[in-house]
């Protein structure tokens, strides 16, 4: 009873177990009403066959179909059982080398992750933002918040590939570009992260891009350099530098926090997620616009040619299975 009291006394833990214990109950409320379903539809089908009720059946096959795919929606949603897949996420993308090509691909990929948020109900907001020279970006952070981002977009880690007809060359050339995306865990105050002062080095400066014409009139901005890791976060959306300064520590000590899953996963032989998939060498997936359409990821295998759908955020397929790969991996390993 003493640690029931002791936990009621701390707010922030309380609301923390009563938002789990919300969460289970609501999938656990789920799969009974699925269950339900099932029952009633194969009740149907029994006695529609009994009574040779062709209409009766039709409607019975019909219910049995929507189930179906309830039961492959929640599958699909039983992957994310990693220790951060519930948070929400910061994700970052930095161009390659190639100048404004590559920048304007790490634009196209902003839009890309913009709209599939937008389709799933996610909130996306701009929290840094460094424009290219002539067009594009050369980095680009968004806070996608809501249940479960991390977990559905922790596998688009690493370096996205474009081939197609450069928009910027007269002579109309095939162009090759890069860009690197880095996702990682929202976790707000869950997690006590402790991050010693001596170890910072903090600059501020003026913004440029997103924040309002404020931003862009005052050393507002600030950049995070966490010494002993070499992490940097940077934060310019909002209009006072002690507000950027606090997101910026949230967004060092969510990468903290990533680093000791990192850690875990190669501690379990898990070579997904680590360091090296950030690598120039280490592309997951080609977007390719000319001579032919086609995306392809290359871990998986799943490809479309549908270039202009995924280019406008339709990425289930690829985050699905890339996902189904590692977990299967991972369990293969525990075995």
């Amino acid at each position: 009873m003493a640690d029931d009291k002791d936990l009621w006394q701390d707010n922030q833990k309380a609301a923390g177990l009563l938002k789990e214990r919300s969460t289970i109950e609501k999938k656990i409320a789920a799969i009974d009403n699925i269950d339900k379903q099932w029952q009633d539809a194969t009740a149907m089908t029994e006695l529609a066959r009994e009574a040779d009720d062709q209409a009766m059946l039709q409607e019975a096959s019909r219910e049995l179909k929507k189930i179906a795919e309830q039961i492959e929606k929640k599958q699909l949603e039983s992957l994310l059982s990693g220790d951060a897949d519930h948070y929400g996420c910061f994700l970052e993308i930095h161009a390659g080398a190639g100048g404004t090509e590559s920048q304007d691909w790490a634009e196209m990929l902003l839009r890309l992750y913009s709209r599939w948020a937008s389709a799933h109900d996610y909130q996306a907001e701009l929290i840094q933002e460094t424009r290219g020279e002539e067009a594009g970006v050369k980095s680009v952070t968004l806070h996608i918040t809501g249940d479960n981002g991390f977990g559905w977009l922790k596998t688009e880690k690493g370096v996205h590939r474009l081939v197609r007809i450069s928009p910027f060359d007269a002579n109309k050339k095939r162009h090759t570009s890069f860009a690197s995306v880095d996702v990682y865990p929202d976790i707000n105050d869950d997690i006590d992260i402790v991050v010693e002062d001596k170890d910072l080095e903090i600059d501020t400066y003026r913004a440029s891009g997103a924040g309002g014409q404020h931003v862009n009139r005052t050393d507002s901005a600030v950049r995070i350099t966490h010494k002993p890791s070499g992490i940097i976060v940077q934060c310019q959306n909002a209009r006072s530098q002690h507000q950027n300064r606090a997101q910026a520590m949230r967004m060092l000590k969510s990468r903290l926090y990533e680093e000791e899953l990192r850690k875990k996963e190669a501690a379990e032989k898990t070579d997904y997620d680590s360091k090296s998939e950030i690598g120039w060498g280490h592309q997951i997936r080609s977007y390719v616009l000319h001579p032919y359409q086609m995306v392809k990821d290359l871990r998986t295998g799943v490809e479309t040619g549908n270039t202009a759908a995924v280019l406008d955020g339709d990425i289930d397929n690829f985050l699905s299975s890339a996902l189904a790969m590692k977990v299967g991996v991972s369990r293969k390993e525990k075995e």
